[in-house]
């Protein structure tokens, strides 16, 4: 399993979804169940499409892991139970470009680059921090910039300070680098002679979120977006300290999908220079991110 990300976790099960008027029946997996919702309005770039592997566009559409449990980047509505998520709109868009439609499987956040690598999946969307060891497995297209930051409820009751966390309980979730964070703070904390972090690791984002809200943790820790979005909706919360760490997300691709890495990059730069990307993160309140140059295995550590 490659770890270092600034993200998440183990086997969720949940939907498959289908972006576009083309009406597929789940594929693959047992776990997976089929939805549809509205194709992409962004209008596709022949020179581009034409960079796209046989391979990838013999069926009209790309076929994408996804750890639908991290609002607002991606999630499951409960409503239409349909993937959604401005992560998941921007990488319509992209698809649009290439001239092709987008099929959602719902996985769990540590399948999903074996998944990717086993050709099970084309690309994995799910706010993957491009990491030079990850880059080893699979090659990156940047398209955002996150970092780490940390919530409380509101007034901080628990005096919680990220720098000196030393005994408190601190959620965050399963294979995200918040857990090695903590990790190397708590054994700064136990080296100076103070009690460790406890920290409380659950496999979705979703479930921490909802720990500090009931007061069972003193605070959480998790990407910078997912933070501000908690706040922003459940009005209990609010962001101690400064983001830090901040890295490139990067849609993950197989070693082998040829010229596959080009193309994406490219209608990621058409989209960035047409406004659609800056819409898409402006309309979903996390513009802060914004990238201006997305760039194909741009890992800073």
């Amino acid at each position: 399993m490659i770890s270092g990300s600034l993200r998440r976790r183990a086997l969720a099960a949940g939907a498959l979804v289908l972006t576009g008027a083309l009406a597929l029946s789940a594929c693959g997996d047992g776990d997976d169940s089929g939805s549809v919702s509205p194709a992409s309005s962004t209008s596709a770039d022949g020179k581009l499409a034409a960079l796209v592997p046989d391979a990838i566009k013999s069926d009209g559409k790309i076929s994408i892991g996804v750890d639908a449990s991290y609002p607002p980047n991606e999630s499951v509505d409960p409503g239409s139970q349909k993937i959604v998520g401005w992560d998941v709109e921007l990488f319509d868009a992209v698809a649009a470009k290439l001239g092709l439609k987008t099929e959602y499987h719902n996985a769990g956040f540590d399948t999903i680059i074996p998944g990717v690598q086993s050709g099970k999946y084309e690309a994995g969307v799910s706010s993957f921090t491009d990491t030079k060891e990850r880059e080893g497995a699979v090659d990156f297209v940047t398209y955002y910039s996150a970092g780490t930051a940390w919530a409380t409820l509101k007034g901080n009751p628990k005096g919680v300070n990220p720098d000196d966390a030393c005994g408190k309980s601190i959620g965050v979730q399963q294979g995200t680098v918040q857990v090695d964070d903590l990790k190397a703070r708590s054994k700064k904390c136990t080296d100076g002679g103070k009690p460790a972090i406890k920290s409380v690791v659950r496999k979705q984002q979703t479930e921490v979120n909802n720990d500090l809200v009931a007061g069972k943790v003193d605070a959480m820790a998790a990407d910078s977006p997912i933070v501000g979005d908690a706040v922003k909706k459940t009005g209990k919360l609010e962001i101690i300290g400064q983001v830090y760490d901040t890295a490139p997300y990067g849609y993950t691709l197989g070693k082998n999908s040829g010229q596959f890495k080009d193309a994406v990059l490219g209608a990621l730069k058409a989209l960035i220079a047409d406004g659609t990307y800056k819409k898409i993160l402006t309309d979903n309140g996390v513009e802060s991110g914004a990238v201006t140059e997305p760039a194909i295995n741009a890992a800073q550590s």
